[in-house]
């Protein structure tokens, strides 16, 4: 994000200001998840296609796929189609996240309760850190992360799924409001909902092992930087940008490794719902018919998006909330 994006930020920040500081600070970290989201959607969209495609047949490749989706005209274009769909559900999931990940950070930190019980970790002065966010415990960190990213994936299922019909050809929406409306006429309201079973064993797990594996990694980086570093004066606004986003990139790697055949199953729910029950008769009967391998379909995609849109949106956010801190520290506007 240029200069320019980080100037419309702050203006926006001036005008939320303006409101009571609950409301200020509620409406801060969702801005700012909502821009890293719809940042990262818009540039990585290509590959979100690429996994969806690869993840709805197994047997073809990546680059029998990707020659699939450019041929004929406008190959440019079908690579990024869905894009819609996918920075609406990016966006605004990436904003109640955010959002509730603080509010629910905050509230874990500022218990007394939870200090006592070794659940929040007191700073240490001599130990810098390059986080700008509330240090907590590792089960902490994972159950705040996962109880966050569940509910937003909860709020988001609809469009969720719209956005991988989108990417697949299996499927011939031409908008928004006609996916919707032959979702609701040929499945009901539970269409909207399919594969959220596994959606949820995947996000929860995933958002949840990411925060643990980010916080040790930022940790670990910074330690590691003091200890090649001969100045021990405060860690520099600049220095933490590096260690953020490859904190970002290692956590995304390790938790998508770990969670992506939740993911394969996910797609196949989502767009054959018809073939498949349930997620566990689903996952049997991959096994059975694809082997064992299939439920790692598109894990070098969605290994490689995630990484680059994971570190992306969290450096990115926690930049904006160092500069919004900053602004508002100077302003005697604490931003809780």
């Amino acid at each position: 994000m240029g200069t320019c994006s980080f100037e419309v930020i702050q203006w926006i920040m001036i005008v939320i200001s303006q409101n009571r500081p609950s409301t200020k600070a509620r409406s801060f970290h969702f801005i700012a998840g909502l821009s890293t989201g719809i940042l990262s959607a818009s540039l990585l969209q290509p590959a979100d296609l690429l996994k969806t495609r690869v993840q709805q047949a197994s047997s073809t490749t990546l680059l029998h796929t990707f020659r699939d989706v450019t041929r004929g005209p406008n190959s440019l274009r079908q690579l990024w189609r869905g894009t819609l769909p996918s920075v609406i559900r990016t966006g605004f999931g990436s904003a109640l996240y955010f959002s509730s990940l603080n509010a629910l950070r905050q509230h874990v930190f500022q218990s007394n309760l939870l200090t006592s019980a070794g659940v929040v970790s007191i700073p240490n002065a001599n130990v810098r850190n390059s986080s700008s966010l509330p240090q907590l415990s590792n089960l902490a960190n994972l159950t705040t992360g996962a109880i966050a990213r569940a509910s937003a994936g909860l709020i988001m299922m609809p469009i969720t799924v719209i956005k991988v019909r989108y990417e697949s050809n299996l499927y011939s929406y031409k908008s928004l409001l006609g996916a919707g409306s032959a979702i609701l006429r040929h499945e009901g309201i539970k269409g909207f909902f399919s594969g959220f079973g596994a959606t949820a064993i995947r996000d929860a797990p995933y958002a949840g092992l990411y925060v643990v594996f980010y916080e040790q990694s930022k940790r670990r980086l910074s330690q590691l930087k003091d200890a090649t570093n001969s100045s021990f004066g405060e860690m520099k606004r600049t220095s933490s940008v590096p260690i953020n986003f490859v904190s970002g990139v290692l956590a995304a790697g390790l938790a998508t490794a770990i969670t992506n055949p939740f993911d394969a199953i996910k797609t196949r729910l989502q767009l054959v719902p018809g073939k498949y029950a349930n997620m566990v008769q689903a996952s049997r009967q991959m096994v059975r018919e694809e082997g064992f391998r299939s439920l790692f379909d598109g894990l070098g995609l969605r290994m490689g998006r995630k990484a680059i849109s994971s570190a992306l949106a969290w450096t990115l956010y926690e930049e904006l909330v160092r500069r919004g801190e900053s602004k508002w520290t100077d302003a005697n506007v604490p931003l809780q």
